[in-house]
């Protein structure tokens, strides 16, 4: 008896001692598969069991399991589902794809890309993948994608095709630094970013990035608002391609074509990107043509050497609306005592065609070649090196007819608002028209109908002409990254630019004159040449030569170079170990203006070309990020900023004179923010306050006594601060709600000062400065408080619907400081507050052998019951109030001159009514 009992207890043992070996761990890393980030709060369970773990900050995770082999099943909110099968290994690298109809992977191996990654870089963050952005930006423009993140606010303008703009933490584009793969696009004499420029970046956007606050990138730019940066494409993704169209409302048209070869055996790499769009936008009088295309070359030389060369552009034409029409001439040409949203006051019909006198053109190829080269384990060294050679500009009218301008009065207006331009044509070739009830007919000039720039007598005319602002642009940045300890790793590098702009007017439609005289006044004419007659006209459409060059035009009323160079270093030591990621960093810049003015001075005087004017400039920055728990982290930012004054700021009256009691403004930044991750559910909340001081602000005096002086203003002070909720979450496996809240705070502070000069920059008159009275009074042209609720839901597998809404409040009116020169003013206009609701469907449908194509269906709607609101105010008259005095002692109110409470003389912008678009898109 005891030996079978020995006997069955040695059975039992051996067969405990083999399960607990049969134990093993499953580990491995979750990374996205578009940033190559870790992802953390990741759920890893084995399939078919209650076994699993979540990943930690760094991605990481390892689970105990019975089994020797299996299947893990991987999920986490925003991606795609993964099953991978294991044996009790470790899985390396999986990565996780987001949950769309078009996935792409683009692996980030450079390191002058600053991506922000979860739980470790400590700034406030949003990523928009090419998967949300292929689905519902449709007709859209690129920075709406933007709408539904915490505190940023982007609008349609004036609605032409790339006319849109977008605003964060109340700051405009001109403070938001915008970066493609690490190369900074901001125009560089004033920062400004021109949308239609990059009018086919969202056909090659794996990534878009927006860092609010000063965010994280090492180089000095243009980051008061944040960063948007954007990550292309590049030529190793697996290999593939897709064709693609998609219609949408007023006659929208576009097709897609791109290819990509994947990497060969030889190391080499290749994608091509093709689109051509056309159509018009929701406003009357805004066709557009636009084409793209992308380039990418890529060689992996050996393990440790890679280069990119990518090439791309996108030339476009396109009408615009930039005269802002009043309320009261949106109600006029509308019915029913609703506004004509599309209402253009630039546009009308011409021999049979669309014509508009404001129609911007250009063409902005951008090259780049990029060198990563991991020197050791420990450190990598990437560059780029871009160019970058901008040809076009925009038109506008020019003239008038006995004091009339074409957009005066009715004087050339169609019964539906529209331009008549049958009756300009009229009036330049000498025949009689109406000018307010008179019939009048133009007088010769040396018996030729000539137009110019001016408009009071009756042998003026009107033109359209053009505004060139070409340029030619060199860079390149260089990083070294060197793990100095296990925790401890430094990054330095360098930042050099170099451009020249180039800005002259040409004579783009005579309309029927003879000629465009270059009348020599205080502020325009070429000194040279004084008074001469323009007779050869140049077409408003791109050239599709990046090398284009436009020496040969006639130039009128201006012609000067700007030469801006750069040179910048960068250094940031980062600390990471466990739950704990620090960094501190510091740039400095020299920023050099030149100016050459080939108008206003004769070559003997020797003034044309002046020395350049350097100016410092530099940062500071530093945070820490804790993971608290896996769930759970915090953390904490803060920076300053000493940013250079614009071009215009220190050649301030267009003349090549220097204003000597230049400035750098002064910007400090500070941030907290709490975040939570989990299977299930994500949510983020930030608090900021940022101060902006002595922002610099020029305006030129084209007509008076004064004629050429300038007004300089400095002192003004602005504070904006807020509070940011965004949030994820999945209750059920085909169920996901997305939102996000935030409420801003932002304000002038304190009086700035109004100096007066004259054109050779002595102080003007008796009271050359005059005090702004600006304290307390909010800042516009952005809603300070917004939220958006989303919902997307898989009715079955692979068809989904989708709806979000879009809510704005405290949306104030745009106005021009310079103006608050009483203590006793009124602030700023605020405007209704209002919201959208935008709808989708989609369908993916699986094709081919072993249904790895497919075919994807998609449409969206934009603003689903057709909401009237106003958008934004612009123009002169921005701000004007219900009680301001329409006429003698009357207010508006009392006129009845209100429309939703706001008085019909503000000039606005409408948004756009029910806008749609449908997309077909065949992935192989």
């Amino acid at each position: 008896m005891k030996k079978i009992t020995n006997w069955v207890f040695s059975v039992v043992m051996l067969f405990v001692v083999n399960t607990v070996f049969a134990q093993g761990k499953v580990s491995g890393t979750v990374v996205d598969s578009e940033l190559n980030t870790p992802l953390s709060g990741v759920n890893v369970k084995v399939k078919g069991t209650s076994t699993g773990v979540a990943t930690d900050a760094n991605g990481k995770f390892s689970l105990t399991t019975t089994a020797t082999s299996g299947q893990l099943v991987i999920s986490f909110i925003g991606y795609e589902n993964k099953t991978v099968s294991f044996n009790g290994k470790d899985l390396g690298t999986i990565k996780l794809s987001a949950a769309s109809n078009q996935l792409e992977e683009v692996v980030i191996k450079s390191t002058v890309i600053d991506v922000a990654k979860d739980r470790k870089t400590p700034v406030a963050v949003s990523t928009i993948k090419a998967a949300e952005i292929v689905e519902k930006l449709g007709n859209q423009e690129f920075p709406e994608i933007l709408k539904t993140t915490p505190s940023v606010y982007a609008t349609k303008s004036g609605g032409g095709f790339g006319d849109s703009r977008v605003v964060i933490r109340g700051f405009d584009q001109k403070n938001v630094a915008v970066m493609i793969n690490g190369v900074p696009v901001n125009d560089m004499e004033n920062s400004s970013v021109y949308w239609s420029n990059w009018a086919g970046l969202s056909d090659v956007t794996s990534a878009m990035q927006v860092q609010r606050g000063l965010g994280s990138s090492k180089i000095v730019n243009a980051a008061v608002g944040g960063n948007i940066n954007v990550v292309t494409k590049t030529s190793d993704m697996k290999e593939g391609g897709i064709v693609s169209a998609t219609i949408a409302n007023d006659n929208y048209f576009k097709t897609n074509v791109a290819y990509n070869t994947g990497k060969m055996k030889n190391g080499l790499s290749a994608s091509i990107l093709l689109s051509q769009t056309n159509g018009n936008e929701y406003a009357n009088g805004t066709h557009f043509e636009a084409a793209n295309y992308f380039i990418a070359l890529g060689y992996d030389i050996n393990s440790k050497n890679n280069i990119q060369f990518t090439f791309t552009g996108a030339p476009q034409w396109h009408n615009q609306r930039g005269t802002v029409p009043t309320i009261a001439q949106y109600l006029q040409y509308g019915s029913d005592g609703e506004p004509n949203r599309k209402l253009n006051l630039d546009a009308g019909q011409f021999n049979g065609s669309e014509f508009s006198m404001r129609t911007n053109y250009y063409h902005k190829p951008v090259a780049s070649l990029n060198w990563d080269y991991k020197i050791s384990e420990k450190t990598k060294f990437s560059t780029v090196l871009y160019g970058s050679w901008g040809r076009g500009g925009g038109t506008s009218g020019s003239g008038g007819a006995k004091g009339n301008s074409y957009t005066s009065g009715t004087v050339f207006k169609n019964a539906d608002g529209s331009l008549n331009v049958d009756k300009i044509f009229a009036w330049n070739t000498g025949q009689t028209i109406d000018i307010n009830g008179t019939p009048t007919t133009r007088t010769l000039t040396n018996g030729e109908y000539i137009n110019s720039s001016t408009s009071s007598a009756t042998s003026d005319g009107i033109s359209k002409i053009a505004s060139t602002n070409s340029h030619n642009w060199y860079g390149g940045v260089a990083s070294l990254n060197t793990k100095l300890t296990n925790e401890l790793t430094l990054d330095f590098g360098l930042d050099v630019r170099t451009y020249k702009g180039i800005h002259f007017q040409t004579v783009n439609d005579l309309i029927g004159a003879f000629g465009y005289k270059d009348a020599l006044t205080a502020t325009n004419g070429d000194i040279n040449n004084p008074n001469q007659v323009i007779r050869n006209t140049y077409e408003d459409k791109p050239n599709l030569n990046p090398f284009w060059n436009t020496d040969y035009q006639q130039k009128v009323n201006y012609y000067n170079d700007s030469k801006v160079n750069w040179l910048g270093a960068f250094s940031q030591l980062e600390y990471s170990k466990n739950n704990l990621t620090a960094f501190i960093q510091g740039a400095f810049s020299q920023q050099g203006y030149k100016r050459i003015d080939h108008f206003r001075y004769t070559e003997a005087s020797g003034d044309q070309e002046t020395s350049f004017k350097n100016i410092l400039g530099g940062n500071a920055k530093a945070g820490i990020n804790y993971n608290l728990t896996k769930n759970h982290n915090v953390f904490v930012n803060s920076g300053y900023y000493s940013k250079q004054p614009f071009m215009n700021a220190v050649y301030p009256n267009n003349k090549n004179v220097v204003y000597d009691d230049l400035s750098n403004e002064k910007i400090f930044g500070v941030e907290v923010g709490y975040g939570f991750r989990s299977s299930r559910f994500n949510a983020n909340v930030n608090f900021y306050r940022t101060t902006w001081k002595n922002r610099t602000q020029v305006s030129s005096e084209t007509s008076g006594a004064n004629s050429g002086g300038y007004f300089f203003y400095t002192g003004i002070n602005e504070t904006h601060q807020g509070v940011e909720v965004d949030f994820n979450y999945k209750p059920l496996d085909k169920l996901v709600i997305n939102g996000m809240f935030s409420v801003g705070d932002w304000f002038y502070n304190g009086t700035g000062t109004s100096s007066r000069f004259t054109a050779t920059n002595a102080p003007y008159g008796t009271t050359p400065v005059t005090t702004l009275y600006l304290d307390k009074v909010k800042v516009g042209n952005a809603a300070q408080t917004t939220a958006s609720l989303g919902v997307t839901y898989e009715v079955v597998k692979r068809v989904k619907l989708d709806a979000n809404y879009n809510f704005a409040q405290r949306l104030y009116a745009s106005f021009d400081p310079t103006k608050f020169t009483s203590e006793n003013n009124k602030g700023v206009l605020q405007l209704p507050d209002y919201g959208l609701v935008d709808t989708g469907f989609s369908y993916k449908m699986l094709v081919g052998k072993d249904k790895s194509n497919s075919v994807n269906f998609r449409i969206n709607v934009n603003n689903l019951f057709d909401r009237i609101y106003i958008a934004e105010t612009s123009g002169v008259n921005s701000n004007i109030f219900a009680d301001d005095i329409k006429s003698g002692t009357q207010t508006y109110e009392q006129a009845g001159a209100i429309y939703k409470g706001i008085a019909t003389a503000n000039q606005v912008f409408f948004g756009f009514g029910r806008t749609w678009n449908f997309g077909i898109t065949y992935k192989f």
